[in-house]
């Protein structure tokens, strides 16, 4: 898998594909630079999540309208 990248969560490096166990990975990704950025990017995405209004707590169960497995 030549040009593949994971972010090891263990040592905290970029590894090519030789690297640790994929449980301890983020990844793959296509680019070095990319995979070097992985933990940047999950905390952007948690941040994104966290202000997604879809997922606030604070709403009743009734008004989320669509969501879930089983809504309508």
């Amino acid at each position: 898998m030549a040009d593949t990248w994971w972010f090891c969560l263990r040592h905290h490096a970029v590894e090519p594909y030789d690297g640790c166990k994929a449980e301890e990975r983020l990844g793959p990704y296509g680019r070095y630079e990319e995979a070097a950025e992985a933990l940047k990017r999950v905390q952007q995405r948690n941040t994104e999540w966290d202000e997604d209004p879809r997922f606030a707590e604070d709403e009743d169960e009734d008004d989320r309208e669509g969501w879930g497995p089983f809504r309508h």
